[in-house]
């Protein structure tokens, strides 16, 4: 702008210049050469053509800087479009790294996710698989056991009952039969503190089936969960599988499901990925050719 208004101000002076010395030069034609005036006029005219030759001059350097300059504003202008055109390729170049970059560790993320799933619910199979067969053992034991305790407080009932019932001898009779009295009396406590410690076993067994049975409980409301979800997901699974009797038999089966789910899902994923790599690696390298 500076330089624009230079030259036109140059031109401004050069017309002006050129206005005085067209004045000048007619009074020049309208005077004649004898008078005294004409020499003064011809000098005055000889000076305003320097002036104007100057001034001129003056006008074409302004308009030479004036073309200089805007050439080094258009050349500055280009470079910044240049610049701005590298940074936005580079940028895109960069965002579709990124983007791949990112769909590889989504896969990998998730890949990793589902395998992690996959042990868990193994896992929970697993021990809902095992819980009800050592759950059947502990009873049958515990029920061996009862039956085998009720065998004895039978026959010891029975023994008491018959020292009750037996009748009283003579004194010396008495006196003689009192050691075999006293060896039954020590082997009726005996047995006594012998049913009382089986007893307590079986309190302590049972207190211990009541803690398997409620990690039973939470296990089956977990597996019953993943049933639940099993089912929402396969609509082909039975409905009799989310009964208690059935829970036990679908496990196997289910496993196998959620198996084969989880591979396909992470098939599917790695088969997207390879698309996507393929697809972009074409355009990166057209990108990067051209940068």
């Amino acid at each position: 702008m500076v330089a624009r208004g230079l030259v036109r101000e140059a031109q401004e002076q050069v017309e002006v210049q050129q206005a005085k010395l067209k004045e000048v030069r007619d009074r020049l034609d309208r005077i004649s050469k004898e008078d005294s005036q004409y020499l003064e006029l011809a000098t005055l005219e000889h000076r305003m053509l320097q002036e104007e030759k100057r001034l001129r001059t003056a006008y074409l350097r302004a308009e030479d800087s004036e073309r200089e300059k805007f050439s080094l504003f258009s050349a500055a202008v280009r470079e910044s479009h240049e610049k701005e055109r590298t940074r936005a390729e580079r940028t895109k170049n960069w965002s579709l790294i990124g983007s791949v970059l990112g769909a590889l560790i989504g896969v990998a993320g998730s890949t990793y996710v589902n395998r992690v799933r996959l042990q868990e619910l193994k896992a929970l199979l697993l021990e809902a698989q095992k819980g009800p067969v050592s759950l059947q053992e502990a009873i049958r034991e515990q029920a061996s056991s009862y039956s085998l305790q009720h065998r004895d407080l039978h026959d010891l009932i029975a023994d008491l009952r018959g020292l009750v019932q037996a009748e009283p001898g003579p004194s010396s009779g008495a006196q003689a039969g009192t050691p075999a009295r006293d060896s039954d009396a020590d082997v009726l406590s005996a047995a006594l503190r012998e049913q009382l410690s089986h007893s307590r076993q079986v309190h302590s067994c049972l207190e211990g089936l009541r803690e398997q049975l409620d990690r039973l409980e939470k296990t089956f409301g977990q597996v019953a969960g993943v049933v639940q979800l099993a089912k929402a997901a396969d609509p082909a699974l039975p409905g009799s599988a989310l009964e208690p009797g059935g829970l036990v038999l679908v496990l196997p089966d289910m496993e196998q499901r959620l198996e084969a789910q989880v591979n396909r899902n992470t098939i599917y994923s790695t088969l997207v990925t390879c698309l996507t790599i393929v697809a972009t690696m074409p355009m990166l390298y057209m990108l990067f050719r051209a940068s």
